[in-house]
């Protein structure tokens, strides 16, 4: 008791909406730093800013926005960080099977270790999100329903450090764990690695897509539903915490092939069958993210609306190479 006391003393005046999203200038997490100041959230970000800091320009004007220049490898800053807001959201990750076995060190440092500081500094009273891949069930036949209580058997790296870092994370008091499907979509950070905003793109610029592993079921949430859910979380906090969901819309899960279909619909290209790669997650799954819709979530955009979005977006970049590589 004791030593909680002085972990409240230490945190000072908090108030119940101030927000740390570490990683926060990332793809997810500036789309994320809009929606939140949208809903008059105090939300600091917290990045090393790898990719440049232009994603959170936009914000500046806003009083509740600030920024910390930190990287969750600092034991020191991280720690201190963490300490002065009720909300932690952990973003901060090296994202991808690719850029994982690129930087194994780097990969566990901040995708694992980062994880057990940060949950052994909270003090119970703290809310902490986090966000798992849903790589994370490896492979399966790609037609048994995975939820939340199938096994987590991750294959590459990025899964492994990612499932042990949710492990970790459900060891605190006061969490919520989400296992993200392939988020597609906008954002002030743009990804064109991510599989639909890739596929749109080789439908753009080349007018035809080669597909390997057509068959391959995957599932996939539009960026700013990913969002929605975060708020909804925030606001009917006792009726999710301390639960991992599966997050993505289940009205879209399909195979590659037909996700390739949709986009025609959009952009006239030809579509080549050609099995010259694999997926280094062997991602084939069928994902139920019921569980967390049966709390009243609904997701509110489909494929449709994406493929729009992403086709504004590339009109307005010049060489659209933001990628996680």
């Amino acid at each position: 008791m004791e030593e909680e006391k002085l972990i409240k003393d230490f945190i000072g005046d908090i108030t119940m909406d101030s927000v740390l999203i570490l990683g926060g200038a990332g793809y997810l997490g500036s789309r994320l730093t809009q929606t939140l100041l949208k809903e008059n959230y105090k939300v600091c970000v917290f990045d090393k800013c790898l990719y440049g800091r232009s994603s959170l320009i936009s914000f500046v004007c806003d009083e509740n926005f600030s920024f910390i220049d930190g990287d969750v490898r600092d034991d020191e800053v991280l720690i201190n960080s963490i300490k002065k807001f009720n909300i932690i959201i952990n973003l901060a990750s090296l994202v991808g099977a690719t850029l994982c076995n690129k930087n194994p060190i780097d990969a566990f440092l901040t995708n694992h270790r980062s994880a057990q500081i940060i949950k052994d500094n909270l003090s119970k009273e703290q809310v902490l999100l986090f966000n798992n891949t849903n790589s994370g069930y490896g492979q399966t036949d790609g037609k048994s329903m995975c939820t939340e209580e199938s096994p987590l058997t991750p294959i590459s790296l990025y899964g492994k450090t990612k499932c042990a870092a949710e492990e970790l994370t459900r060891e605190h008091h006061n969490h919520l764990i989400f296992r993200l499907a392939t988020i597609f979509g906008a954002s002030q950070r743009p990804r064109t690695d991510l599989l639909i905003n890739n596929l749109v793109l080789k439908a753009l610029k080349d007018k035809s897509i080669v597909l390997y592993e057509s068959s391959f079921m995957r599932n996939y949430l539009y960026i700013q539903d990913y969002c929605d859910a975060v708020i909804f979380s925030l606001k009917n906090w006792e009726k999710v915490k301390n639960k991992k969901f599966n997050l993505g819309n289940d009205s879209i899960n399909c195979s590659k092939l037909d996700l390739v279909k949709k986009i025609q619909e959009h952009i006239p290209c030809e579509i080549i069958k050609a099995e010259i790669n694999s997926d280094k997650d062997m991602r084939n799954y069928i994902v139920s993210s019921q569980k967390f819709y049966n709390n009243g979530f609904k997701c509110s955009y489909d494929l449709d609306y994406g493929i729009k979005e992403l086709i504004k977006m590339y009109e307005l970049i010049d060489v659209p190479v933001n990628a996680n590589y």
